[in-house]
Parts: structure tokens; sequence; C-alpha cells
């Protein structure tokens, strides 16, 4: 009997978020060398935007994920995965909230108006002040580095569990039928 699946809803929110967020590393990573040009500018706003994408995103996910428990874990899962499972995905969801939501207040520290794609105006989280958009910065930057290691380990438990132990893990998320 095949190991029981997530729902396409919680599939989709995982899929495209996780697109998004690399789109967002690699893009953040990218666009803080750009010299001062329209070009870096057109790279920040996209990056803020795709930013909130992935905030709602995560806040949709949460939602979901109360009216909608994640199925069980196979039986094959050791004790130690059942506890470390839980509490790296719940590492992950919160700098799914906290990356982007510290973007946001960063542009409101360093006085810079966000309009959502352009067209949806947010209002400043925190009034101009340039030493809270200094503390900010670190705390976005802190915080992109601990994103990327937690992906990092998301994605080598994916691969133990496919790759190596075959357990069906990875199959559970896979939007496109059996692989």
């Amino acid at each position: 009997m095949a190991a029981p699946t997530y729902h396409g809803a919680a599939k989709a929110f995982h899929w495209l978020t996780a697109l998004a967020v690399f789109g967002l590393l690699g893009i953040g990573l990218w666009m803080t060398g750009l010299p001062i040009s329209l070009l870096k500018l057109q790279v920040y706003a996209w990056h803020k935007w795709i930013g909130l994408v992935v905030l709602v995103l995560t806040v949709l996910r949460l939602l979901w994920r109360w009216w909608h428990p994640p199925p069980p874990l196979p039986a094959t899962i050791t004790r130690w995965e059942r506890a470390l499972a839980p509490a790296g995905h719940w590492v992950l969801l919160f700098l799914l909230v906290a990356m982007p939501t510290s973007g946001w207040l960063m542009s409101s520290a360093a006085g810079v108006a966000v309009a959502w794609f352009g067209v949806l105006p947010l209002p400043d989280l925190v009034p101009r002040n340039p030493d809270l958009f200094e503390a900010l910065r670190s705390v976005h930057f802190v915080l992109s580095r601990c994103l990327i290691v937690v992906v990092a380990l998301h994605v080598a438990a994916v691969l133990h569990h496919d790759v190596l132990r075959r357990d069906g893990i990875f199959r559970r998320m896979w939007p496109f039928g059996g692989v």
C-alpha cells in the first residue's frame, strides 16, 4: 500500500514557495554586487515583490496546515527523525516569515516605499531610521544564511530518504504523481 501523500494544495504551496525561495536566494546573492543603476533598482524591486509572495504563500500554507495536518510519517522513520523533521519544518517556516518581514522592515527603516508589483502600496512598518536600517540589514543577512543552511539540510534529508532509504518520503510531496 502506498504511503499517504500531501494534499494537492499543500504540494502547490510547497513547490511554489521552493521555486520562489531558490530564485530569491540567487537574486539576493547576485544583486548586492551590482553597481548602482536602473537595473539594480529593478532587481531590488523584484526581490522585494517575490519576497512578499513568499510571505503570503507561507501564511496561506500555515493556515492550510492548521486545518489539514500533514499525513503521518511511515513506520520506517526512526524516533530521532520523528522528532527532528517537524522541528526542521517549523524552523524553515519561521525563516520563510522572518526573511520577507525583515526585508519589509528594512525598506521601511531606509525610507524606501514598497509597492507590491508596482501597484499595491504597502504601509511602512517602522519610521525612517538609518540606525535601525543597519541593524535590520544585519538581521536580514544572518537570516538569509540561516535559510541557506536549513534549505540545504532539507534537501539533504530529501536525498537521504529518496536515494539511500527509498522510503517514500519524497514521493509524498512530489506534485507529478508517482516517481
